[in-house]
């Protein structure tokens, strides 16, 4: 590692949450009245201090799937006033309870930055102008005085929306062609800007990964890159084959997907006037290939997935990717907060951090602000290229020359800290790792965590919490 070669700053902003209207992540998770651990406000006490653990930027809502049918009006107002609706893409019935209003103080409460996406689904331009207005407008319009009768003469200034969700794939509420979304985003974009020039928006680029990926990010940037702050990307990876080692090669599928996206961003830039390449958001991602995502099969239990020791080191693979790309990838969301595909899981009066929990923590409280560069060689071994995160497809494809070890630095100028993350994929053994430091004269004690646990399907339970945690030692370097 060596101080002077520095890719650039880490966007605080890839440590992002995500909360949507699914299973138990909002009811039941985030929020539950009837817990003995819920606040006056119905907010679990529990999952705001364990999520604070995680130092969150931001968190996406309310969808995913959801939003793509969601009217934001019926979730404000007088509560025993809000509408209960069929919710088609989750198969379930929305009570609305919880709203723009309940989010954006959940938001506040822990230190995060709301992420509102509108409805481009079944919803229309209009109806996501007016939220913008109802959120950030100060003109005496309808939407403005609805948020003042609501309790909130001050706007909330939401800074960051996206534009639909997932419009690429043809299981969303008004999936859209290629064309169909740049002229949708377009629109969109355009009206949203006139009722708050300052904000920040996302267009839905790639989430399904088998299709027209270069048409749409190529109608995107020339129809309206002069309108997008962020193009969003989404995955999910998995194990569905049952083979650790090549579940953790998966840094090489990321690797590959973060340079598709950066190559189509740098070349569509630069054609007519040239600007700068559009950063990414990765605004879902998460391992996930247990949980069924039909709710239709019997089988549905809300995304509830149970992770273990090699679903810990994936995410950990993620953040080092997102340093490694740190001048592309200026924001991330793990997919979700609680109990739905997530690093914790809430019982009415109690709650448990899964051992995902651990490497977002351990990446959130100790990267410093600039991405540096990080040279490393160690022996290598060759795996066959996992293609789906649920269905074990034959394939041929192998990635060859997979170190074992993947790394990625960061340094921290005003505490004079170096961060260096290294995980061991080798399911075998534990490694000896040298680490050389140019630039710097280290001190001779240095501050090890250790992610680790008896094997990589450890798993931790309400019966045994710790079985995957973060352990810390001071070492003395020789």
């Amino acid at each position: 590692v060596d101080l002077d070669q520095r890719i650039g700053n880490i966007d605080p902003n890839v440590f992002g949450g995500f909360v949507e209207h699914l299973g138990r992540c909002v009811y039941g998770g985030i929020y539950e009245p009837g817990s003995p651990h819920a606040a006056d406000d119905g907010l679990r006490r529990d999952v705001l201090e364990a999520a604070r653990r995680l130092r969150y930027s931001n968190i996406r809502y309310p969808g995913g799937n959801f939003v793509s049918a969601y009217r934001w009006r019926d979730g404000v107002g007088p509560v025993d006033e809000r509408p209960t609706r069929y919710e088609p893409a989750w198969d379930s019935m929305e009570p609305n309870t919880f709203g723009t209003n309940e989010f954006i103080g959940f938001c506040r409460q822990l230190g995060a930055e709301p992420y509102l996406v509108v409805n481009a689904g079944d919803g229309d331009m209009r109806e996501a102008r007016d939220w913008v207005e109802y959120c950030n407008g100060t003109k005496p319009t309808h939407p403005v005085k609805l948020r003042q009768e609501h309790g909130f003469p001050e706007p909330h200034g939401v800074r960051y929306w996206g534009i639909g969700n997932e419009v690429d794939g043809p299981w969303q509420v008004g999936f859209k062609t290629a064309e169909e979304y740049a002229r949708t985003y377009t629109e969109f974009a355009k009206v949203m800007r006139w009722a708050d020039p300052s904000i920040k928006l996302v267009a839905s680029a790639v989430s399904l990964w088998e299709t027209d990926i270069v048409e749409r990010v190529a109608l995107l940037l020339e129809q309206a890159r002069q309108d997008i702050d962020y193009l969003s990307i989404h995955w999910y990876v998995g194990n569905p084959v049952d083979d650790v080692p090549a579940y953790l090669a998966v840094s090489e599928l990321i690797e590959e997907r973060l340079g598709i996206i950066e190559g189509l961003s740098a070349a569509l830039t630069q054609r007519h006037e040239p600007m700068d390449p559009i950063p990414i958001a990765v605004d879902e991602w998460n391992a996930w290939y247990k949980a069924t995502p039909d709710p239709r099969d019997p089988a549905f239990n809300g995304l509830e997935e149970t992770y273990d020791l090699a679903d810990a080191l994936v995410v950990a693979m993620h953040f080092n990717a997102f340093f490694r790309h740190a001048r592309t990838v200026r924001m991330a969301n793990l997919a979700q907060l609680v109990n739905v595909i997530a690093p914790m899981t809430a019982t009415t009066d109690d709650l448990l951090l899964q051992t995902t929990h651990y490497p977002f923590e351990l990446y959130a409280q100790t990267a410093g602000p600039i991405a540096l560069e990080a040279g490393w060689s160690s022996d290598t071994y060759s795996a066959k290229r996992i293609l789906s995160n649920f269905v074990a497809r034959e394939t041929d494809l192998e990635y060859t020359g997979v170190r074992k070890l993947d790394v990625s630095a960061t340094l921290d100028d005003v505490a004079r800290r170096v961060s260096v993350y290294v995980v061991n994929r080798d399911v075998d053994d534990a490694r000896e790792v040298e680490i050389s430091i140019a630039g710097a004269r280290p001190k001779p004690d240095v501050q090890v965590h250790t992610i680790t646990g008896t094997g990589a399907d450890a798993v931790n339970t309400f019966d045994d919490r710790t079985a995957v945690a973060t352990t810390v030692e001071t070492q003395t370097m020789g």
